[in-house]
């Protein structure tokens, strides 16, 4: 048995904390400035979180392996085994010619690549978010995106900025309806206040992914489509959660902003269309011929495309019908929860704690979902079976390095989480009295940042929030509600969703790169997030606050 400490380092909160942050500040230096390989990164970070662990905190070697082995079991399912489901289902589009017939179409509502971006990477990569989460739109959109002709690194970027805003709302509400569980606040209160911050973050976002394609000139002349997406967007998530339904929100934000930026391009364009050079890694997919540019001048048969765009609309009619309560209950039925062997954990007042239960929802997780639909596509897109395994097989090797990256980055957020490190940096900062109002945000997006799930930071810190929230005079509902705006800002710096990113795209070994590219945006974001908490926390923007 273990039992968590807080202060280990000379009982001094402050210390122990400054201590605590290395294993993170290890991966990141790793990652952004020595270029290291995102797997060797995580193996060194992780390392050097066991013997933290086991050095100061005195957690014993045993629990602390075994803490460990279950972070990356979970690493594997359900995060990964959602991830290995969505790229074969890709990759069975793209070996049948369908995925093509879907670029062609795409091409024809805009040839711009600014526009493109805003539809594929942010609504449609909404939906996918609001469908199944865990790094499913990165994935899909970003090989969207590269089909498109965007360069690879290009697609990773806008796949990961964009998988913002829709985060909190994100596999049906539930980093929301976690965070109501761990704090005891109705996931119906919590979802307006995160659906009047939020929506403030849409604003801005697709803005952004067109400075990311064609910088400040791309800005000037499209500034008008990015303006009523975001506008769209953040209108519909406001009002879908505060009036609707929370677990809808982003399902139906990211159909209206779409529908806002196809009805628009009908009857505006910019002035200079906008498209470059595909480089695209491996050779998987070619770069616009002058053949691919005749066949969308002459529009691909209705039947065509109708099975080009089967794998994506199976893919949204399995998931809404497994959010269905009736069907949800059956499917929850096979769930099973059992006790990690070996691993005996308490937290510092000796309580139990419910990292050492593993949930094996076998039916219920979107990767199982997942497969249902790729299964239904290979009927779609008339697939035999040994060719669907052959693509089955493909996807496995093109994630292969991605598998072992984020199973030893998870393995890295439980051994962290098991022996309080994570806790002791976020017991600290909980300390800042009325200035916690500021730096809410910052603890969830190190939860995201550590772990890869906003679900998981709400679940980690939503408690400690609403405590700390309570001591410093402050409203508990925007304390937990800030923890998952932002934490949805740490999504795209989380080496486990870099890693997926990286293996999407084809850039194995490139995580580094792309890391430099989104870590500006990330803090530039998590900035304002952080001044809308500090204002609504006063009397300036209180009247937000439900």
């Amino acid at each position: 048995m273990y039992q968590q400490i807080l202060d280990p380092v000379a009982h001094s909160l402050a210390w122990s904390a400054l201590v605590a942050a290395v294993p993170l500040l290890v991966l990141f230096v790793l990652l952004g400035v020595l270029r290291v390989t995102a797997w060797i990164a995580a193996v060194g970070s992780l390392a050097v979180a066991i013997i933290i662990a086991v050095a100061v905190y005195g957690m014993p070697i045993g629990q602390s392996l075994l803490a460990g082995t279950e972070g990356a079991a979970f690493g594997f399912f359900p995060i990964l085994w959602i991830v290995i489901n969505a790229i074969w289902v890709y990759r069975m589009t793209v070996d049948t010619g369908h995925f093509d017939v879907l670029r062609r179409s795409f091409a024809r509502v805009s040839d711009d690549q600014r526009i493109q971006a805003i539809i594929i990477a942010f609504s449609f990569g909404a939906l996918m978010e609001a469908l199944a989460g865990f790094g499913t739109p990165v994935a899909v959109s970003s090989v969207m995106l590269i089909a498109l002709g965007f360069k690879p690194l290009k697609a990773a970027v806008l796949a990961l900025t964009a998988n913002t805003a829709p985060v909190a709302f994100g596999a049906m509400a539930t980093p929301i309806i976690t965070l109501g569980t761990v704090t005891g606040i109705p996931s119906d209160t919590l979802g307006a206040m995160v659906g009047r911050q939020t929506p403030i973050l849409a604003l801005f976002v697709p803005l952004v992914l067109v400075v990311i394609v064609d910088g400040l000139k791309g800005l000037r002349e499209t500034w008008p489509a990015a303006v009523v997406c975001g506008v769209a967007f953040a209108i519909a998530q406001y009002v879908t959660s505060n009036f609707i339904s929370v677990p809808l929100a982003d399902v139906i934000a990211s159909l209206v902003s779409a529908a806002a930026v196809v009805a628009l391009v009908r009857v505006w364009h910019p002035r200079h269309p906008y498209a470059e050079p595909a480089v695209v890694a491996g050779g998987a997919l070619d770069e616009p011929t002058p053949e691919f540019a005749r066949r969308v001048a002459q529009p691909d048969s209705r039947a065509e495309v109708i099975r080009a765009y089967a794998p994506y609309l199976i893919i949204i009619v399995v998931f809404v019908l497994g959010q269905i309560p009736a069907i949800k209950e059956l499917l929850g039925r096979t769930t099973q929860i059992v006790n990690w062997p070996g691993l005996h954990l308490t937290n510092a007042s000796g309580k139990p704690l419910g990292l050492t239960k593993f949930t094996l929802n076998y039916l219920t997780t979107p990767g199982t979902q997942m497969l249902i639909a790729g299964i239904l596509s290979m009927i779609a897109l008339r697939v035999s079976l040994s060719r669907g395994l052959r693509a089955y097989g493909a996807a496995l090797v093109q994630l292969r390095w991605a598998i072992v990256t984020v199973m030893l980055v998870l393995g890295l957020a439980y051994v962290m989480n098991a022996s309080g490190q994570t806790i002791t940096l976020g017991t600290w900062m909980a300390g800042a009295g009325g200035a916690f109002a500021l730096l809410s945000p910052i603890l969830g997006w190190l939860g995201v940042a550590v772990t890869g799930s906003d679900t998981s930071s709400n679940s980690l810190f939503g408690a400690l929030q609403v405590t700390a929230a309570g001591q410093a005079g402050l409203s508990q509902v925007l304390m937990a509600a800030a923890n998952s705006s932002g934490g949805v800002l740490g999504k795209m710096v989380s080496p486990q969703n870099l890693a997926i990113a990286a293996a999407a795209v084809g850039l194995y070994g490139k995580e580094g790169d792309i890391f430099r590219k989104v870590i500006g945006w990330s803090v530039l974001f998590l900035a304002g997030m952080c001044v809308l908490s500090a204002l609504q926390s006063t009397a300036v923007l209180s009247w937000m606050v439900p």
